[in-house]
Parts: C-alpha cells; structure tokens; sequence
C-alpha cells in the first residue's frame, strides 16, 4: 500500500468513526430546557385549570412534560413540575431497554430474537418477568452508572434526579434506591422526555440501536391512558411506554400525526390519575395539532 492510499484509508477511517460518534453527543438537558416556549407553556397551564388539576400540580401529585419537535430544529418545551422527581412504577422500564441497547451497541449484549422478544415484551405489554430479565443481562448496578454517564445523564444526582432503577420487577428487594427520595423506580417527566427527543432525532444510540428501540415502544399493547385518549385520531402513530402501581399512574409517547411530531409524558400520584392522564393527553394533542389561535386551540 503506497503512502497516499494509507493516508486515504486513515482519513476514511477517521470520517467512519466521527459518523458512529456522532451519534454519542446527545442534546444536554440544558440545552433542550433552552426549548422552553411561552405559548406551549401558557396552553399547558390552561389545560390544567380547565381539567381542574391546579391542585394537584401545586401539590407536586402531578407532573407533566409535553415537548413539540413539529419543526425539527425548533423544539418547543413546556412543563408543570418536570423536574419533580415520582415513583413511576413501570415507566421506568424505557431505561431498562436504553440500557440494554448501549450495552449491544457497545458489544457486551447480542442483539437477537430472544433479546429484542423480551425487551419488546418488557415494554409493549409491561412485563415483569422480562424487565428483570433484561435488567439481569445489564445489570443492576451498571444500568445506574449508564444512566448517570455521559453524554446521556438521564439522571443527575446532584440535580432534579431523572430516570431510576434499582430494583428488579419483582418481589426481590430494592439493592439501590435513589439518593434523592429514596425511590426504587423514578422518574421526572423532563428527562423522560428528552430520552424521547434522542430517540426521535436520532441522536440517542446508533440508527440501528435506535431502530430496535422505536420497534420496542410500537403497537402498545396496553389500551389505556394516552392510547385510549388517542382513541379514533386516524393515523395517530404511538411509541408508548407507561406504568401503574397502586395510586401511581405514568404514562410517555412519542406521537406523529398529519405532520406532527411530539412527546408527551406525566406522572400522577393519585387514585383518579388514570383519568387524569387520559384527559390530559387528548387536551395536549389538540394544543400541538391545533393552530394557535383558532377557536378551539388547546381543546
């Protein structure tokens, strides 16, 4: 090989692994916080008054992400306590498959039909005994560092928290809670979000890592709080990941719809939450896909 074609292969070489590292460089949270949009904001505050939920976000018994990344390089951010962190019972099962898929992306998981089968049954029907499966191949103990890792960060023990897990889903003890409110499965509905955004954008994990994961939260198999709210909105598309424990109701999808393209997450603490999210997720598509300023915007 002549010296010219070394030096070709070497900058081909270089470009190949930029390409594969870009991928590696998601937007930081403050950066996404930076999309906080007045409007959206305004309209997200509305429906919480006209649902008669006021109290409970005073309360901090309910939380609420919703993010419209319609024009792609304009995401608008709006939120009511997101960064509050909650139990949030299976939800927390999103950061069992990101695990997962940084561990097969970086060898350590083969990425195969009894692997993807049990990662999409952990999140299309909520189970169990696959989540502690899959939790079991990562590791409970590495799953937290990915999560507190750069460049993804999705929890932050010296700030608001974020996603958590430390417990298999099971009858099996907790073998690390969360240092902030001492949660075995948490979540803020922030950096559940903006693990959506990465996946949508395509800046989470590698395209095909990526396409694993979107796979996973299709077709939910669960009909109930945003998918039921979502109910007869013909070529609604959902990418859904939600959970219930008791009075905990949480629920997160990406939606795209006629053009449309965001994510919607929140958390309840109450014995009516299922309701509540169910409403509030027919309310917030009809803030994002109705145009500002009609009669029934936001409704």
């Amino acid at each position: 090989m002549t010296l010219r074609a070394a030096c070709r292969l070497a900058v081909a070489g270089a470009a190949l692994l930029l390409s594969f590292a870009a991928h590696a460089e998601p937007r930081r949270a403050a950066e996404l916080r930076e999309a906080r949009d007045p409007a959206l904001q305004s309209g997200l505050e509305r429906i919480a008054r006209d649902l008669g939920l006021e109290t409970q976000v005073k309360a901090e018994r309910l939380s609420v992400a919703l993010l419209d990344m319609t024009v792609a390089d304009a995401p608008r951010l709006a939120m009511l306590n997101g960064d509050t962190l909650m139990y949030a019972a299976s939800l927390p099962k999103i950061a069992i498959l990101f695990g997962a898929l940084v561990e097969a992306e970086r060898g350590r998981l083969p990425i195969n039909d009894e692997t993807v089968g049990a990662m999409t049954r952990m999140i299309r029907y909520s189970s169990n005994e696959d989540a502690s499966r899959v939790l079991n191949w990562v590791g409970g103990e590495r799953l937290i560092e990915i999560l507190q890792s750069d460049p993804y960060r999705f929890y932050d023990p010296q700030g608001a928290g974020g996603l958590w897990v430390g417990k298999a889903y099971g009858k099996e003890a907790a073998y690390r809670r969360d240092p902030l409110r001492n949660l075995s499965h948490a979540a803020t509905a922030f950096q559940v979000a903006r693990l959506y955004y990465l996946l949508a954008t395509d800046t989470l994990l590698n395209p095909r890592m990526n396409a694993v994961m979107k796979e996973a939260l299709s077709n939910p198999g669960i009909h109930h709080k945003f998918v039921k709210a979502l109910d007869g909105i013909s070529g609604a598309q959902v990418f859904r990941k939600s959970g219930t424990w008791k009075d905990c109701h949480a629920d997160s999808a990406l939606v795209e719809y006629a053009g449309h393209r965001y994510i919607m997450v929140a958390i309840a603490d109450h014995p009516q939450g299922g309701e509540w999210l169910e409403r509030l997720g027919a309310r917030m598509h009809g803030l994002v896909v109705t145009p500002l300023g009609s009669a029934a915007a936001g409704g």
